[in-house]
């Protein structure tokens, strides 16, 4: 049964001599002065009137004891109905060991993989363990965002008939892919909502198609926990595996960091945002979000091959304290560091270990300390965000008045909120995503923002006044590796030798090829990269 009734059906037909009921004037407040104007008062009594309340409620304002036996009996009414308060039926993840999809490392930077991989594998064990209440999310990215795995779980859902050329799909697949953004948040939320659990992959630039969708859950969130028969639901999980830096033949339109942006304006107890740097890392941040209770879990993790730094023993520490010292990295041996260089994200990251390489071997004596940010929010003040680092924490890793280069995913202002506050904040200098872009290489993807590990390394001696002199002939090198970057791109198409090869050594000679890929892992695109 269908009705098809006027807009504002039953309102005012006229205000003030125009029309309303049935226009779009009905939209919003037809009446907009009912306590200075007498004529929009008597309008709105006359409407009220108009429902015959007299017929429907006693002279105390109850519902008359006919309609009263009307309703339904408790457990028949629409909100008692199980699945419309999910977290009475929600049953926890039955969740693989989360260690038995650690990837080998042998040593940090020592070997190359696509960190996503290995996070496909476990979810797919996540997918057999717990067959009817858990799904997959993603429009038409499974395969490009490396999490193919799951594909020997569950196949794609159809809702149509299958043809021969199909690929994994079937009527009772539980992996859910249309090119809709909309779509495939609408459906994460509705099945969180209904007591279950899953968890959505997509293209950072086109996590904004949803900004709103995921605002207005966070809200939801957060009024939800002001009521004890509201019971926790599990949390929306996202994964952003095709971000700005890397999405190299996409080009500009694919090159924005803004949905974190909107995501971090939420309330600090209902939201997280991580930046896991390799596989290992990704792994123990997705297992901590899947255990999670009533939070958006944003997790930012590129596809592509990278260096991976940490094996999975030193993951779990790391991401357990959300941030640490990277002692590799860094020559301060425990002592005040001339600079300290801060990472978030995964191509920052390898930035800033290579800044960290780069001061060391060529300004000898500098004390370079890298400290790497996998969950953002404890760089807040406790006062701020509830999981922030006290103070006494937050001195421990970037000390108390030590200058601070900061390479972050994202847009800078977020670090600088995320510090505010902090002692001596304005040593704090901040490198992210500043809107450039174009299709080119991925190392030029850093240069254009400000963010390769030459420019790091000068803007880092320039805050180190102690050893402005010895500095120069190196800030003179690095500047020169920019300059043939600019021309070497143009005629070879490429990243220099030295890019492409670079590898972390201790002894910081100079490596002549890139680490090796780990099993099962690809160097190339495939045409799967949408």
């Amino acid at each position: 049964m269908i009705l098809r009734s006027p807009k504002g059906w039953t309102g005012p037909k006229v205000v003030d001599g125009v029309p309303v009921e049935g226009t779009f004037r009905a939209h919003q407040v037809p009446l907009a002065n009912v306590i200075g104007n007498p004529q929009h008062l008597q309008q709105l009594e006359s409407w009220m009137r108009s429902y015959s309340p007299e017929t429907l409620f006693d002279q105390k304002g109850r519902l008359l004891p006919e309609l009263q036996a009307l309703t339904p009996p408790s457990a028949l009414r629409m909100g008692a109905v199980p699945s419309v308060n999910g977290g009475r039926v929600l049953v926890a993840l039955e969740l693989p060991n989360f260690a038995d999809y650690g990837l080998e490392v042998p040593g940090p930077g020592q070997v190359i993989a696509e960190a996503p991989r290995r996070l496909g594998e476990y979810l797919r064990d996540v997918m057999r363990n717990n067959p009817h209440n858990f799904r997959v999310f993603g429009p038409d990215e499974t395969n490009s965002n490396r999490l193919n795995a799951v594909f020997e779980a569950s196949n794609r859902t159809a809702a149509g008939p299958c043809l021969e050329i199909d690929e994994h799909l079937a009527t009772e697949g539980r992996v859910m892919e249309v090119l809709s953004e909309h779509l495939c948040e609408g459906w994460l939320e509705g099945y969180l909502l209904t007591g279950r659990h899953g968890m959505w992959s997509t293209y950072e630039a086109f996590a904004q198609v949803v900004d709103s969708m995921v605002t207005q859950h966070a809200k939801w969130l957060q009024q939800s926990r002001e009521f004890a028969w509201r019971r926790p639901l599990a949390s929306l999980n996202i994964l952003i595996s095709s971000h700005a830096w890397r999405n190299d033949h996409n080009g500009f339109s694919h090159q924005s960091t803004g949905f974190v942006d909107n995501v971090l304006q939420r309330r600090a107890d209902v939201v997280r945002v991580y930046y896991p740097p390799d596989s290992n890392c990704l792994v123990n941040v997705f297992d901590h979000c899947l255990r999670s209770r009533n939070y958006v879990n944003v997790v930012t993790c590129g596809k592509q091959p990278d260096f991976q730094w940490l094996d999975f023993d030193a993951a779990l520490k790391h991401c357990s304290q959300g941030a640490s010292i990277w002692d590799f990295a860094g020559s301060d041996d425990g002592e005040q560091p001339d600079v300290v260089l801060g990472c978030a994200g995964d191509v920052p990251t390898t930035e800033a270990v290579a800044a960290a390489w780069l001061l060391q071997k060529h300004v000898p004596g500098i004390r370079v300390r890298l400290v790497n940010v996998v969950d953002l929010g404890i760089l807040s003040a406790p006062e701020d965000r509830p999981h922030g680092m006290d103070h006494v924490s937050f001195e421990a890793l970037f000390t108390r008045d030590a200058p601070v280069m900061f390479a972050f995913h994202g847009s800078t202002w977020v670090i600088h909120s995320m510090v505010h506050g902090r002692a001596n904040e304005a040593r704090f200098h901040v490198r992210g995503f500043s809107d450039r872009g174009t299709t080119t290489t991925p190392f030029d993807m850093v240069v254009l923002n400000r963010l390769s590990r030459y420019q790091l390394a000068i803007d880092a001696l320039s805050h180190v006044p102690r050893l402005r002199a010895q500095s120069l002939d190196a800030v003179h090198f690095f500047e020169s590796q920019l300059r043939k970057h600019h021309t070497w791109i143009r005629e070879h198409f490429e990243d220099m030798p030295e890019i492409r090869n670079w590898s972390w050594t201790a002894d910081f000679s100079e490596s002549q090829t890139p680490p090796p890929l780990a099993k099962g892992h690809s160097r190339g695109q495939t045409f799967t990269d949408a």
